[in-house]
This record gives structure tokens, C-alpha cells and sequence, in this order.
């Protein structure tokens, strides 16, 4: 059995194992990844370590070391925009194939209040997971970076 923990605002990670969270997800999402900063800031986010919506985080574990971690953020809206957005969501390289993502996607459905809205690139092979789970593709995501 898959052994899940969750940390929020009212428990919250100690330094060390937030500081673990945030290179797990650093290294394990690998080309589908964010910089340590970006991570980071969505981590404080989902513990609302400033003023935000807040979230969640899911960690599971196989004996000391990190199998899988996902974060989600609530997005402070409802209906036109899902309550929550999956931001990450990861498996150690070494464990991949043995059930974690399914389980912890299974996790963070049970946990979210609301529905979820997640980002996924096409070629990515987990969106076969996210499909599986229930996710469906309403829209195709547009993007305008401005700059400076």
C-alpha cells in the first residue's frame, strides 16, 4: 500500500522536508519541469506561506526517500474557472510504472474540493494517466507573454 501525506496551511512542512518536496519536483519532472524558484513559489502558494488561495500538497514515500509528490493550488474561483489547478505532479524516475501516479491522482481528486483544471503538454506521456483518471481536453491553451 502506497503511503500518502498532506501538508497545507494548517500542517505545514518543516523546512527540511519542504526543501526535499522542492528538489523532488526539481529534478523528477525533468524536461516537463519549471525552474527551483518557479516550484517554489507554487509550494508556498498551496501552504499560503503569503497571502493566496492556498492548496495543497500530496507526498508519498517508500521507506525515507520520496516516490511521488503532486501540489495543487486553489485558484479562488468556481465555475467559469475550476477551483483548483494541478500544478505538479510527479513520480520518482525509479518507482515510474508501479501505480504511484494513478494513486496519487486518485489522492488529489478525494482531496480537492471542487473541480480541477491541470496543464499538460500533448506529447507528454502521463496525459494518458490524466485521461484515464477522467481528465478531459475542453480547450486548447493560448499564451501571450508580454514583454518588458
Amino acid at each position: 500500500m502506497i503511503e500518502t501525506k498532506k501538508y497545507d496551511e494548517l500542517a505545514k512542512p518543516d523546512l527540511k522536508e519542504k526543501t526535499r518536496i522542492i528538489d523532488f519536483l526539481y529534478e523528477h519532472l525533468e524536461e516537463y519541469g519549471d525552474l527551483k524558484t518557479d516550484i517554489a513559489k507554487c509550494v508556498d502558494y498551496a501552504l499560503r506561506e503569503w497571502q493566496s488561495f492556498g492548496g495543497f500538497i500530496l507526498v508519498s514515500h517508500e521507506g525515507e526517500k520520496i516516490s511521488g509528490v503532486v501540489v495543487v493550488n486553489q485558484t479562488g474561483m468556481k465555475g467559469y474557472i475550476p477551483e483548483n489547478i494541478l500544478v505538479y505532479i510527479a513520480t520518482h524516475k525509479d518507482f515510474r510504472g508501479q501505480g504511484i501516479g494513478k494513486h496519487l491522482m486518485k489522492e488529489t481528486i478525494n482531496h480537492a474540493q471542487g473541480n480541477i483544471a491541470l496543464h499538460v503538454e500533448p506529447e507528454n506521456p502521463a496525459r494518458f494517466l490524466y485521461e484515464k483518471v477522467g481528465f478531459t481536453s475542453k480547450y486548447i491553451e493560448m499564451r501571450y507573454f508580454k514583454t518588458a
